[in-house]
């Protein structure tokens, strides 16, 4: 992780974020969060839309988000992910976050608020996929999905890679889900895109492991649908 001189500035907002997080306690989120088996160091189950809310008050601030995240608090490390500067997140910062995050909540908001503004998603979303822990495998599948999704200019080609990462991963129950969102958001984005998931799809469906025929055909049976189909992107 790199190393920033602290600021007065930053650490006066700092205190101020972590004074009025605890009043923001929903008992609602965290029973939720309980259901989920989700757990922190330190959570008082502050809502998703109370903290996008909370964080319009602040501008973006790369040394802020840092001071946040190695609070370890559920809510000041989803706070991080929204009020960091994706132009200033390293390679190395983005390593760190997934490898040590513990649930894939946070995980969901790193991505969706932070990793892919940044120069360097579509290399960490296929590196994390070849990954050994199952967190960086689903930041990575996760990656795949919100990138295609993207309002940005890349090229369909962009994407072709990762159907060469991604078989071993349909083996794996627990990343069934995010697999199966991912790959709807990747089907839609094209008409190419398209064909190439239904391609991918069927070799699923021909491979000997249960657990992929099973999300191959569940993926299948989806992107295939006349409903689906009229999503599809021109």
């Amino acid at each position: 992780m790199e190393l920033l001189l602290d600021n007065p500035e930053a650490e006066n907002i700092f205190k101020k974020i972590v004074a009025a997080i605890p009043p923001m306690q929903n008992g609602v989120t965290a029973e939720s969060l309980e259901k989920r088996g989700i757990k922190y160091e330190k959570a008082y189950g502050a809502s998703i839309v109370d903290l996008k809310n909370f964080a319009r008050q602040y501008d973006k601030n790369h040394l802020l988000a840092l001071k946040l995240w190695n609070k370890k608090w559920r809510e000041t490390m989803i706070l991080a992910t929204m009020l960091d500067e994706p132009a200033k997140v390293t390679e190395e910062q983005m390593d760190f976050w997934v490898k040590t995050s513990e649930n894939t909540e946070i995980i969901e908001q790193m991505a969706t608020n932070l990793f892919t503004e940044t120069p360097f998603a579509f290399i960490k979303a296929l590196e994390w996929c070849r990954g050994k822990k199952h967190l960086v495998r689903y930041a990575g599948i996760l990656m795949m999905g919100r990138l295609s999704v993207a309002p940005t200019n890349d090229i369909d080609e962009m994407f072709e890679s990762f159907f060469d990462v991604l078989p071993p991963l349909a083996k794996d129950n627990r990343l069934h889900t995010v697999l199966h969102r991912s790959m709807c958001q990747m089907a839609r984005r094209s008409k190419k895109m398209h064909g190439l998931c239904v391609s991918f799809t069927n070799e699923l469906i021909q491979n000997e492991k249960e657990e992929a025929r099973e999300i191959g055909n569940e993926i299948h049976k989806e992107i295939t649908s006349s409903y689906f189909t009229d999503l599809i992107k021109a």
